[in-house]
């Protein structure tokens, strides 16, 4: 899930970037009656969207424990203790996918060098609270929507 294109809310397309959705005023990623992907409505318990395939959220926040022990599921415990580690370099990202968000933490952790070491705090907290967020299920699956292994 590089990005959401649509807003699980209401179904509207998203502006690149968007932190909230314009049409129906919610943060990014809230709701669970559409498709982040294709933007097709499905159930809110739907672990998988019949339209595009891609992987979904249900509401309850929390897949079917058969999804969550999928072969090849990212580990949870994984995803945590590199964010509480290794989260100013954005490892916990790269392993997860978010590429983008993982290089964003890389650079600041780097420019630290020449900020004196601000940067790389800012980006050391940012890990260690995702870091706790796997941990605790806060981030419940991968880039590709698959829900991370206990």
């Amino acid at each position: 899930m590089a990005e959401f294109k649509y807003c699980r809310n209401c179904g509207k397309q998203l502006e690149p970037g968007a932190r909230v959705c314009m049409g129906c005023g919610v943060p990014v990623g809230t709701g669970h009656r559409y498709c982040w992907n294709c933007g097709s409505g499905t159930d809110e318990e739907a672990v998988v969207c019949v339209a595009c395939g891609v992987g979904l959220v249900p509401k309850s926040g929390r897949p079917p424990e058969r999804a969550a022990a999928q072969p090849g599921a990212k580990s949870k415990v994984a995803a945590g203790l590199l964010g509480i580690f290794l989260g100013w370099l954005g490892i916990h990202n790269f392993y997860l996918g978010f590429t983008s968000k993982a290089v964003t933490q890389l650079i600041l952790g780097i420019l630290g060098i020449v900020t004196f070491g601000v940067t790389t705090w800012i980006s050391g907290i940012w890990g260690f609270v995702e870091g706790i967020l796997a941990l605790t299920g806060g981030i419940p699956a991968d880039a590709e929507g698959k829900p991370l292994a206990d």
